[in-house]
């Protein structure tokens, strides 16, 4: 393995660790027992079904490649895959504050730390031990089953509140209300869908963009630095959220203006760089230019995930937050599944540079948030079907 991944790796660990071990009691936010308990099952379960999700992840576009699919028919695998991993649960009872201390810590644990080690186990069974690019499935395999053990044994079912049966017709007519009725909820929704399309975009493009004349890039550590970039994002919105100034409307501006700048980064280094004609070898060097680029992006999912979390805990109705978020998904996948089916029309450069354009827009979009944050919305975002309902009886 060439020194460049161990230097990369090796700094962005430094900086975690100054990060996790310099923190004081300002960062931290006091919880009941009660809380700590469920935080603590949470955080577990979560981070078991993160390892076998992140032990097959960075091996799915290489794995296809090796059985001779190409580019084109990755790209439609990809939309299976997809379709069915943008479901999100709510959480409910407890305070915002500690919600967003949760989130937080799932994204450093489950999206971070568990990613980074899952990330090196799969090279060790891929490259170290040669088991091939199926074994990180299959030790997933095991995970999920140890996952699936821990919730049935201590998880209880969540009938929800059998008040609240809507039919589907009648939760979405409820979210087109609520958006239509709080330019807050529009935005903010815009904001997520245009980002996680850019990032799922980003998930299917690195591969082939580190390695577009078949190098041997080892995928799992080059995962794990990017985990370990995402572990450092997440690590500085804790910080962030556990403090009044300066507010996460205002930070997220910043946030989606440096990731649009790192995804730019693919098509300054095609326009500087000519393309090797050689397959094979190792990574070039626009490849590490576009390694350090990618990692800080990934270190703004990072921030991006526990920061939207806690803006949809202020904005969106937490009764409706879970389909006015789905009613937002539903342009988002879309616009993915569209572009990964066509991948082999769109050039490299041309689908970095739309999620770029993509980011850029979020970024309006937030600052448009921030000028309306403190704004009291103009009308109740209870559907108008309840609303008749509520005041039919003051017309008898």
């Amino acid at each position: 393995m060439e020194v460049f991944y161990y230097v990369v790796f090796g700094v962005l660990g430094i900086v975690v660790a100054t990060l996790e071990l310099s923190k004081n009691n300002k960062d931290r936010i006091n919880t009941s027992s009660a809380f700590t308990s469920f935080k603590n099952n949470y955080l577990v379960v979560y981070s078991l079904m993160m390892a076998g999700d992140w032990l097959q992840g960075p091996y799915v576009y290489y794995l296809y490649s090796t059985y001779g699919y190409s580019k084109g028919d990755i790209g439609q695998l990809f939309i299976a895959g997809f379709g069915s991993s943008m479901l999100f649960g709510t959480i409910r009872g407890f305070e915002q504050q500690w919600l967003s201390l949760t989130f937080s810590k799932a994204v450093f644990f489950g999206n971070g730390l568990v990613a980074i080690i899952a990330g090196l186990f799969g090279n060790l069974l891929v490259h170290s031990f040669s088991l091939g690019p199926v074994a990180p499935f299959d030790a997933a395999a095991c995970f999920l089953a140890i996952g699936m053990a821990v919730i049935l044994s201590s998880w209880s079912e969540n009938y929800g509140d059998p008040s609240d049966n809507k039919d589907l017709i009648t939760q979405f007519r409820g979210a087109a209300v609520a958006i239509a009725s709080d330019e807050k909820i529009a935005l903010l929704g815009a904001i997520q869908s245009l980002f996680e399309g850019s990032m799922y975009t980003f998930v299917f493009l690195w591969t082939p963009a580190l390695s577009p004349n078949d190098e041997e890039i080892p995928h799992g550590f080059i995962f794990a630095t990017f985990m370990l970039a995402s572990m450092l994002g997440s690590s500085l919105a804790s910080r962030l959220l556990s403090r009044s100034s300066p507010k996460v409307e205002s930070y997220m501006q910043i946030v989606f203006l440096v990731s649009a700048a790192s995804l730019l980064l693919p098509i300054i280094m095609a326009s500087l760089v000519a393309p090797s004609k050689v397959k094979g070898g190792g990574i070039s060097f626009s490849g590490c230019f576009q390694l350090l680029g990618f990692c800080v992006f990934e270190a703004c999912v990072g921030l991006f995930w526990p920061s939207i979390m806690k803006m949809r805990s202020q904005y969106i109705p937490e009764e409706a937050r879970s389909t006015i978020m789905n009613f937002f998904r539903i342009p988002l996948n879309i616009f993915v599944c569209v572009v990964l089916y066509n991948v082999n029309e769109f050039p490299m450069t041309v689908m970095f540079g739309m999620c770029s354009i993509f980011l850029f827009i979020a970024s309006l979009l937030q600052r448009r948030l921030m000028m309306i944050a403190d704004k009291p919305k103009a009308n109740d975002w209870t559907p108008l079907n309840e609303r008749n309902a509520e005041e039919a009886p003051l017309n008898i």
